[in-house]
């Protein structure tokens, strides 16, 4: 045999299998089609989470005709989930005290979503702007509950939260350095515990 050591690796049957830079034959592919695959899966999970936003407006309007109130829904995708939003004067009795009816229709248009879908939704509702000026309010009651766990050292439960406002103290609470925060108790008093690290 004559040749280098580079010309011999690319002799015999393996030739057929490498690049002209000497890589692997197919790795440009690969990485090619799994960029591809993740492209088409992430567009089906968006087409998905649109199909789960239609089938909630629909629902929430013929509740709306029922109920015999106005109400303008917008739809929109973020953070992985469909959200629709009831936008309108008038829209309390949609809210309940302390958002417990807007929480019981949530619920009820994801059951919705699921007989339609197939799909378990994790779908969020919102009505009248409820869940915005919320998500305000809980952002500062983390904030200060952080200042005083870092301040004494020592734990603090809060009230109990639905779901919704749980998630939205925890986001808080881990961007904060030297605290953290735990889930404690059943539902309805499950409370958030802000703790110091």
């Amino acid at each position: 045999m004559t040749g280098s050591a580079p010309d011999l690796a690319v002799e015999g049957p393996e030739a057929d299998m490498a690049n002209e830079d000497g890589s692997a034959a197919g790795a440009d592919t690969t990485t090619t089609e799994e960029s591809a695959d993740s492209a088409r899966l992430e567009e089906r999970r968006l087409a998905d989470l649109e199909q789960e936003g239609e089938v909630a407006a629909d629902y929430i309007e013929g509740l709306l005709d029922i109920v015999d109130m106005d109400g303008d829904l917008d739809l929109d995708v973020e953070g992985g989930r469909a959200i629709v939003a009831v936008v309108g004067d008038g829209l309390d009795k949609l809210i309940g005290p302390g958002g417990e009816t807007l929480e019981a229709l949530q619920e009820l248009t994801r059951l919705a979503v699921l007989q339609k879908t197939g799909m378990r939704s994790r779908l969020m509702l919102d009505v009248g702007g409820h869940r915005a000026r919320r998500r305000i309010e809980l952002r500062k009651v983390a904030t200060t509950a952080a200042r005083r766990v870092i301040d004494s050292g020592e734990p603090r439960k809060l009230a109990a939260m639905t779901p919704f406002e749980r998630k939205v103290v925890h986001d808080v609470i881990a961007s904060i350095d030297g605290v953290h925060s735990e889930s404690e108790g059943e539902e309805p008093s499950r409370r958030v515990v802000v703790l110091p690290d």
